[in-house]
């Protein structure tokens, strides 16, 4: 849903007083934390979409790694997760769901969890995700809440995966041109998760249907402070930029740049129309971005190296002065 309109909705929620919800619905943040023991958190979380991709098996993939992001933003490690799944009852042969399934329940083994159970829903079009539940030490959570002025912020996949998945369903790339797209989504962020928690950061998110931009501003906003971002350090896919300036940009894509506009982020007249919408770019298993004191960067860029994560990039800092500065 439009970020805007959730916002509205979730207004009539009411105010969460257990002690022991540690993080709820307030700050936005990417899942909720509940303490069990004064050791042991649950994070709690839930994600599902329609295919992006027209092979089922790789669209369970990508959607469980989608899904086990929310816990690895929070510094926590999945322990279980089920299936949330919607599946037309004519048209499609049941096969697809199962090979959906199976792609999906892959990447949990891969993430050291099994799927456990879920629920299905008879619907026109198929959608799939997981509800996954993690455990973290309830001193150790990562928040999104609490960037610190002078951090540097560390952005671990690159962008562009919504402009990339709306040229393949028009036919102006073909499947060699999303390969890279794909494989991306498919990674799991824990990686990036055992770096972060390696060296110790203050902040941390992961990008996904709100764009860099909407996400970052999720975060400066519950830590109260402001950030600045250099648009050409930000990791991006190739043609990502060239595609969204033919017209290839998602509606959510289109939706988060006027939300940014809106909402007061300030673009330098250096950062073109293309690149604007690319940095609010609706992604599907986005990387982490994360708020690192400056003086742990390089430690943290070295530990995601040793991961893997080898396009990690530190695309911008925070600031005391609030809002949101793209040059």
């Amino acid at each position: 849903m439009d970020a805007s309109v959730l916002a509205h909705v979730l207004r009539v929620m009411p105010l969460v007083t257990d002690p022991n919800v540690l993080v709820g619905h307030s700050t936005a943040d990417d899942a909720g934390v509940y303490r069990l023991t004064p050791d042991i958190a649950i994070v709690l979380t839930v994600d599902f979409f329609t295919p992006i991709v027209d092979d089922p098996r790789s669209f369970g993939a990508i959607a469980a790694a989608n899904s086990l992001s929310d816990v690895y933003a929070m510094g926590a490690r999945p322990i279980t997760a089920i299936a949330v799944a919607a599946f037309p009852d004519a048209g499609l042969d049941i096969s697809i769901l199962g090979d959906i399934f199976r792609g999906g329940a892959d990447k949990a083994a891969e993430a050291g969890i099994a799927v456990i159970g879920g629920h299905t829903v008879k619907d026109p079009e198929p959608k799939y995700g997981l509800s996954v539940v993690g455990v973290v030490h309830p001193d150790r959570i990562v928040r999104n809440s609490t960037a610190k002025p002078d951090d540097l912020l560390v952005l671990t996949k690159p962008l562009g995966t919504g402009v990339l998945t709306t040229a393949r369903k028009r036919d102006a790339i073909d499947e060699g041109d999303l390969a890279e797209a794909v494989a991306s989504m498919s990674a799991l962020n824990r990686a990036a998760c055992e770096a972060m928690l390696e060296v110790g950061v203050d902040a941390a998110t992961d990008i996904t249907g709100f764009g860099l931009l909407g996400h970052l501003r999720e975060m400066i906003d519950g830590s109260g402070v402001g950030a600045e971002i250099d648009a050409a350090a930000a990791p991006v896919f190739e043609r990502a930029v060239e595609l969204a300036g033919r017209g290839f940009a998602p509606g959510g894509t289109l939706a988060n740049l006027e939300r940014a506009v809106t909402y007061g982020v300030s673009f330098s007249v250096s950062v073109a129309q293309p690149l604007r919408l690319v940095l609010c770019d609706a992604q599907t298993s986005g990387g982490l971005l994360i708020a690192v004191p400056e003086h742990r960067a390089t430690a943290l860029l070295d530990a995601l190296a040793r991961g893997g994560v080898n396009q990690a990039a530190i695309i911008g800092r925070i600031t005391v002065e609030r809002g949101l500065h793209v040059r």
